[in-house]
C-alpha cells in the first residue's frame, strides 16, 4: 500500500513479513534520504498515519519511538514530530576489520553498528587472516578514516594460528592510540593505553571447563575436536587450556583434528566441538546409534548461536554482543582501557 499524508510517502506491504512499525520506520528514512523529508519538516501525527494506513495507533506509536530513539526524529509537546537530522549525515567514519566472515564475527559487527547509532559510516573489511593484507588495508586507508576497529588473528608461514605479527604491530602503531580499537585477541606490543575487549582464550577454557567440572567428571573421557583449518586456524591456547584442565583434574582426554565418519563413540565419553559441521556430525551420529545427548555422551560446543540455544546444546562461549557493545562504548566515551570480554559455561543439559 502506497500513499501519501501531509507529503509524506509511506510505503506498507501487507503481505510482507517485516513487521508493519518497521516498514513506518524504513519509509521515513527513505523519505529523509531522498529529500523528500528536510530537517525541521513536520511529519504526520500518530492518529493521522494510523486512519490513512489501516494501522493501530501502538504500531505508529512504536515506529515514532524507535525514530525518537536513533535521534531521527524528535517530539514538541502539543506540537508533534519534526525530522530532527538527516540520516546520511555521519560524525566520523569508521573502519571495521574482521580476520574472517563468521556468524560470530557478524554478530560483533551488527551489534556494534547498532550500539554506535546512525550518526556513524561504518565500513567493513575482511582479511582472512594474512598479516600482509592486514597491512595494505590499513596503509590505504590510514588517512581516511577516524577510527580503526581491528580484529588480529594471523596465519603464519606453517598456517598455524599466530597471536601477532611484527609487520603488523608497526602498522598498527601508525594509528594514533586514541583511534584504534583492538578486538578479541590481546596485543601487548602496543601497550595499555590502547582500547581492547579481549579473550584469553587458554584461561577462559579452563575457567569454563572449571565450571563444569562436577559435570565432566561423571564421563570416562573428554575429547576435543580442534579442527585443523589452513585457511582460518584457530588459537592453538584453546587446546592448550583443555590440555592444562585434563592434566590437573586427572581427567582422561584426546585431542582430535575433527568428527570423523562412523566415529568409535562409546557411551560416557563427552565432547568439545568447536566446528559447527563436526558438531552437526557428532549429533547426527549420536542418534544414529540411539545415545541419548546428555546421558550416554556429553557434547559442549564452542561459542554459543540461537541455533544451539534453540536445540539445548550447552556451550561455553564469551559474549560476542557485548563485545561489540564494548567497542562502541570505548569509542563513544574516549576510553582507552584494556578489559577481558566475559567468558561463559552455558548449560542447556547436552553434559
Amino acid at each position: 500500500m502506497t500513499s501519501i499524508a501531509h507529503g509524506l510517502l509511506l510505503q506498507i506491504d501487507s503481505k510482507s513479513r517485516i513487521p508493519k512499525y518497521q516498514q513506518i520506520v524504513d519509509s521515513i528514512v527513505k523519505n529523509i534520504e531522498r529529500g523528500d523529508l528536510k530537517v525541521g519538516e513536520k511529519l504526520p501525527s500518530i492518529n493521522d498515519i494510523s486512519e490513512e494506513y489501516y494501522l493501530s495507533r501502538d504500531t505508529v506509536v512504536r515506529a515514532y519511538n524507535l525514530l525518537r530513539e536513533k535521534k531521527i526524529i524528535t517530539s514538541v509537546v502539543s506540537k508533534g514530530f519534526y525530522v530532527n537530522k538527516a540520516v546520511n549525515s555521519s560524525n566520523s567514519k569508521i573502519l571495521f576489520v574482521l580476520n574472517k566472515l563468521s556468524n560470530y564475527k557478524l554478530e560483533i559487527y551488527n551489534t556494534f553498528i547498532n550500539s554506535m547509532g546512525s550518526d556513524h559510516q561504518i565500513d567493513l573489511q575482511v582479511y582472512h587472516c594474512d598479516p600482509k593484507l592486514l597491512v595494505n588495508i590499513i596503509e590505504e586507508n590510514l588517512g581516511a578514516y577516524d577510527y580503526f576497529v581491528i580484529m588480529p588473528h594471523f596465519k603464519n608461514k606453517n598456517n598455524l594460528h599466530s597471536n601477532t605479527n611484527p609487520e603488523v604491530i608497526d602498522c598498527l602503531k601508525s594509528i594514533p592510540k586514541n583511534k584504534l580499537v583492538i578486538m578479541d585477541n590481546y596485543l601487548p606490543e602496543l601497550g595499555d593505553d590502547v582500547a581492547c575487549i579481549y579473550q584469553d582464550f587458554k584461561t577462559d577454557l579452563y575457567k569454563a571447563l572449571e565450571e563444569a567440572k562436577a559435570l565432566l567428571q561423571k564421563y570416562d573421557k573428554l575429547i576435543l575436536a580442534f579442527p585443523d583449518n589452513p585457511i582460518y586456524p584457530y588459537p592453538k591456547e584453546i587446546k592448550q587450556g583443555f590440555l592444562n584442565f585434563c592434566s590437573n583434574h586427572g581427567i582422561d582426554a584426546e585431542v582430535l583434528d575433527k568428527i570423523y565418519p562412523d566415529m568409535e563413540l562409546q557411551k560416557k565419553d563427552a565432547y568439545i566441538v568447536i566446528d559447527e559441521n563436526d558438531l552437526v556430525s557428532l549429533v547426527k551420529q549420536t542418534r544414529d546409534m540411539h545415545y541419548e545427548i546428555g546421558k550416554d555422551i556429553g557434547v559442549v560446543s564452542y561459542n554459543d548461536t540461537p541455533l544451539k540455544e534453540l536445540f539445548d546444546i550447552t556451550v561455553i562461549s564469551t559474549d560476542f554482543e557485548l563485545m561489540g557493545e564494548s567497542a562502541a562504548y570505548m569509542i563513544k566515551k574516549h576510553k582507552q582501557e584494556v578489559v577481558p570480554n566475559i567468558f561463559s559455561f552455558i548449560d542447556r543439559g547436552s553434559l
